[in-house]
């Protein structure tokens, strides 16, 4: 199947690395015009897209910067890739993670997808385009150490839930992506692994990745240009696991 995605109009967040870079790579390479926006925009970033912009996503006014620089640049708006997370800060337990780390952690995993969201909807529903959120495995798990984020995650899939209801009948499509351990700078740092005592073969073995190895940042990106690209336009509301066979329960 052959995608085609020219004379679309994107915008991604958290994409100067990782699942957002690849995600702008993606869907360059089947002919939309993309925007990414980052609080840095990396060599790679400005290689994939001439139009990138420097934002806080984190901040109130962040998304919407973003949002207003692409609806200035291309008039409207098809694709918005809500990307853009963090606060993978491991602690002790729940009495570990104060305020700041909880508020931080909301802004930039939950609040920066409403705010962009809200921006963008009203031309996303004038050209009945597609919204996809990036969420986490861990909004399936139960981890102490990761509680804020996890919590964080979990929202931004009811989020898409409640959106896809409201909005699937004027013709937009919003669904979540939620990928497991993907070979990212999160996840390949010496630091996770070392704070955790394991290899990164440990590391698989011990979150029971049944293929064996960490999840690509290409293969979420693949998902996004199919699940845009007008190819299964009654998908919407649903929460796509690529997890490597972590997670075994139905």
């Amino acid at each position: 199947m052959k995608f085609d995605l020219s004379g679309k109009k994107a915008v991604v967040t958290g994409a100067s690395h990782g699942i957002g870079l690849a995600v702008v790579q993606a869907l360059a390479s089947v002919g939309a015009e993309v925007i990414g926006g980052a609080r840095s925009a990396s060599e790679a970033l400005l290689t994939a897209t001439p139009h990138a912009v420097e934002v806080d996503l984190a901040t109130p006014d962040g998304p919407r910067t973003l949002v207003e620089r692409a609806l200035a640049e291309f008039g409207g708006i098809d694709i918005l890739v809500n990307n853009v997370g963090n606060g993978v800060k491991l602690a002790q337990g729940f009495l570990d993670t104060d305020d700041d780390v909880w508020q931080r952690t909301f802004e930039l995993n939950l609040f920066s997808a409403v705010r962009a969201t809200r921006a963008a909807l009203p031309s996303i529903i004038e050209r009945k385009g597609s919204i996809i959120n990036i969420g986490s495995v861990n909004s399936r798990i139960a981890d102490p150490r990761l509680v804020h984020y996890s919590a964080a995650k979990a929202a931004l899939t009811n989020l898409s839930k409640a959106l896809s209801a409201e909005f699937s009948p004027l013709g937009v499509r919003v669904n979540t992506i939620t990928p497991g351990p993907t070979r990212t700078r999160i996840w390949t740092k010496p630091e996770i692994t070392t704070k955790l005592g394991l290899s990164e073969e440990e590391f698989i073995e011990r979150n029971g990745l049944s293929t064996g190895t960490m999840i690509e940042p290409t293969e979420i990106a693949a998902l996004v240009v199919l699940l845009t690209s007008g190819e299964v336009p009654s998908v919407t509301g649903s929460d796509y696991l690529i997890d490597a066979g972590m997670v075994k329960t139905l």
